[in-house]
Formats: structure tokens, sequence, C-alpha cells
């Protein structure tokens, strides 16, 4: 059972989060270049993906709990799982932001341009990559 349970907490791990990574990273330059077809498909698709690496959380966690070693009261998997937790918010506030940007590219309005949601959203993906390496080192190197 634990070798189901890290195969699929790998498979989710690669499968979400490597593209929830590519296409939060790409949202900003389809903002700039004020393709709205593309920055929904991106929203939708950073929605989906989310939903999708809870599946990371999940199978972790039951990995965890099945190994009986008493392994999720460490402090590196306290560390990640709560990292997690962040960049999922952080998620939230990335999406938050294309919806809003979407908002702001299919207006009339010619001066609103989205520019604050660039900003954000670049910034916020940085970050969520980096929590997402923070995990990965956390997962490889403490034990």
């Amino acid at each position: 059972m634990s070798n189901l349970l890290l195969w699929l907490h790998i498979a989710f791990a690669i499968f979400a989060l490597g593209p929830l990574t590519a296409v939060t990273m790409a949202a900003p330059r389809a903002i700039r270049n004020k393709n709205v077809p593309v920055v929904v498909n991106l929203q939708r698709m950073t929605r989906v993906y989310s939903l999708a690496a809870l599946g990371v959380l999940i199978f972790g966690v039951a990995l965890g709990v099945a190994d009986g070693q008493g392994v999720l009261g460490k402090w590196y998997m306290t560390a990640s799982m709560t990292l997690f937790i962040v960049a999922l918010v952080l998620l939230v506030m990335v999406d938050r932001d294309l919806r809003t940007a979407v908002r702001a590219l299919s207006s009339e309005t010619p001066d609103d341009d989205a520019k604050v949601e660039i900003g954000r959203i670049a910034a916020l993906s940085g970050v969520i990559a980096l929590i997402w390496l923070v995990i990965l080192f956390l997962m490889i190197f403490p034990s």
C-alpha cells in the first residue's frame, strides 16, 4: 500500500505541480499581450491544476499515516505541509488576480490594462515556485 501511495504522491507532484508552475508563470506575458482568450484559459488551468495539487498533499499525508513510523511528526514534514498550504493560499490569490485581469482586459476602458495584476501574479508565481523547491529539498535531504 505504501508503494502505491508513494507512486500517487510523486505522480501528482509531477503532473500537477509542474504544469501549475508553468501556467502561473505564463500568465503575466499573456496579460501584457492583452490576449484575453489565453488569459481565460490560463485562469481555468490554474484552478484545475490547483485542485489537482491537493492530491499531492492528500497522498503525502496518507503515505505518512500508512508508514506507521511517526514520520508526520518530524519537523521537516510539518514545515513542508505548512509551506504547501501557504502555496495553496497564494494560488487562490493568483486565481483572483487572473479573474481581475480578465475583467480588466475585457472591459471597454482602454486605460485599464491590468498592470497591477501582472506584477502581483509574477511575484506570487515566483514565490510559489520557490516554495515547491523548498518542499522538494525538505522531502529529500533531512530524511
